[in-house]
Protein backbone atom coordinates (compact mmCIF):
# COMPACT_ATOMS: atom_id res chain seq x y z
CA UNK A 1 0.00 0.00 0.00
CA UNK A 2 1.27 3.51 -0.82
CA UNK A 3 2.60 5.51 2.09
CA UNK A 4 0.40 8.35 3.37
CA UNK A 5 1.60 11.82 2.35
CA UNK A 6 2.95 13.89 5.18
CA UNK A 7 2.76 17.64 5.65
CA UNK A 8 6.49 17.73 4.81
CA UNK A 9 5.89 16.07 1.42
CA UNK A 10 3.15 18.57 0.54
CA UNK A 11 5.37 21.49 1.55
CA UNK A 12 8.14 20.13 -0.65
CA UNK A 13 5.73 19.76 -3.60
CA UNK A 14 4.40 23.27 -3.00
CA UNK A 15 7.93 24.72 -3.03
CA UNK A 16 8.80 22.78 -6.18
CA UNK A 17 5.66 24.15 -7.85
CA UNK A 18 6.51 27.72 -6.80
CA UNK A 19 10.06 27.38 -8.11
CA UNK A 20 8.83 25.85 -11.38
CA UNK A 21 6.29 28.64 -11.74
CA UNK A 22 8.97 31.28 -11.15
CA UNK A 23 11.24 29.64 -13.73
CA UNK A 24 8.42 29.67 -16.30
CA UNK A 25 7.77 33.35 -15.58
CA UNK A 26 11.48 34.08 -16.07
CA UNK A 27 11.45 32.18 -19.35
CA UNK A 28 8.37 34.12 -20.44
CA UNK A 29 10.13 37.43 -19.69
CA UNK A 30 13.22 36.30 -21.57
CA UNK A 31 11.19 35.27 -24.61
CA UNK A 32 9.30 38.59 -24.55
CA UNK A 33 12.66 40.43 -24.52
CA UNK A 34 13.99 38.28 -27.36
CA UNK A 35 10.84 38.98 -29.35
CA UNK A 36 11.16 42.74 -28.71
CA UNK A 37 14.83 42.75 -29.70
CA UNK A 38 14.06 40.81 -32.86
CA UNK A 39 11.33 43.30 -33.75
CA UNK A 40 13.79 46.17 -33.19
CA UNK A 41 16.37 44.48 -35.42
CA UNK A 42 13.76 43.94 -38.14
CA UNK A 43 12.77 47.61 -37.95
CA UNK A 44 16.40 48.74 -38.14
CA UNK A 45 17.02 46.47 -41.12
CA UNK A 46 13.89 47.81 -42.82
CA UNK A 47 15.11 51.39 -42.30
CA UNK A 48 18.52 50.44 -43.77
CA UNK A 49 17.00 48.71 -46.81
CA UNK A 50 16.75 51.86 -48.99
CA UNK A 51 20.44 52.59 -48.36
CA UNK A 52 21.39 48.99 -49.15
CA UNK A 53 19.41 49.27 -52.39
CA UNK A 54 21.25 52.51 -53.22
CA UNK A 55 24.59 50.82 -52.57
CA UNK A 56 23.65 48.02 -54.97
CA UNK A 57 22.58 50.56 -57.59
CA UNK A 58 25.83 52.52 -57.21
CA UNK A 59 27.80 49.29 -57.49
CA UNK A 60 26.05 48.47 -60.79
CA UNK A 61 26.64 52.01 -62.09
CA UNK A 62 30.33 51.90 -61.14
CA UNK A 63 30.66 48.58 -62.95
CA UNK A 64 29.01 50.03 -66.08
CA UNK A 65 31.23 53.11 -65.85
CA UNK A 66 34.29 50.87 -65.58
CA UNK A 67 33.27 48.98 -68.72
CA UNK A 68 32.74 52.27 -70.56
CA UNK A 69 36.19 53.46 -69.43
CA UNK A 70 37.81 50.27 -70.80
CA UNK A 71 36.02 50.71 -74.13
CA UNK A 72 37.03 54.38 -74.30
CA UNK A 73 40.64 53.44 -73.52
CA UNK A 74 40.67 50.81 -76.27
CA UNK A 75 39.11 53.28 -78.72
CA UNK A 76 41.64 56.01 -77.88
CA UNK A 77 44.50 53.52 -78.43
CA UNK A 78 43.09 52.67 -81.88
CA UNK A 79 42.83 56.38 -82.72
CA UNK A 80 46.39 56.94 -81.54
CA UNK A 81 47.62 54.08 -83.74
CA UNK A 82 45.77 55.53 -86.77
CA UNK A 83 47.18 58.99 -86.06
CA UNK A 84 50.72 57.57 -85.91
CA UNK A 85 50.14 55.80 -89.24
CA UNK A 86 48.94 59.08 -90.81
CA UNK A 87 51.97 60.89 -89.39
CA UNK A 88 54.32 58.43 -91.10
CA UNK A 89 52.87 59.13 -94.55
Amino acid sequence: APLPRTCEDYRLLENMNKITSLKYMEMKDISINISRNLQDLNNKYASLQPYLDQINQIEEQVSALEQAAYKLDAYSKKLEARFKKLEKR
